[in-house]
């Protein structure tokens, strides 16, 4: 989820990373429903506590950026849901926040790739070669 999430950067002091502060550059996730094409997602064997975890906030923001959940605004989290939470479930759900945290500044790089591998959609193909002809006349 950081990788869709992630507003890939052009390479400082390029030319594309001029152009792209004149312009609002939008997340991949964001670039996807724009071009029509649906992310590919990995099965989930527990959608229930990615549910909590998308809830929670995945992340706590700070003064320095986004940092991991806290234990507290876990707990706290279960005490304003009354949602009791295996000790296994809270642990899962804050080492999953410490992995989005740490992919989310990897993914900000534009040759980052995707965590998942799945095969090229006909629609991303399309995309794809449109955006060449468009770079290359």
């Amino acid at each position: 989820m950081a990788w869709l999430n992630a507003t890939p950067k052009p390479p400082p002091g390029s030319q594309r990373a001029k152009a792209a502060e004149k312009s609002k550059p939008l997340s991949r996730r964001d670039q996807m429903k724009k071009d029509g094409i649906l992310p590919q997602m990995p099965p989930n064997p527990m959608p229930h506590l990615i549910s909590f975890f998308i809830e929670i906030g995945m992340t706590e923001s700070t003064g320095m950026g986004p940092s991991p959940l806290s234990w507290r605004e876990i707990n706290e989290w279960q005490h304003a849901t009354r949602v009791r939470l295996a000790p296994w479930e809270a642990r899962l759900i804050r080492s999953l926040s410490l992995a989005y945290v740490a992919e989310t500044g990897k993914a900000e790089s534009e040759n980052y790739p995707s965590p998942i591998r799945t095969e090229v959609t006909a629609r991303e193909r399309e995309v794809e070669e449109a955006n060449l002809r468009n770079l290359l006349g």
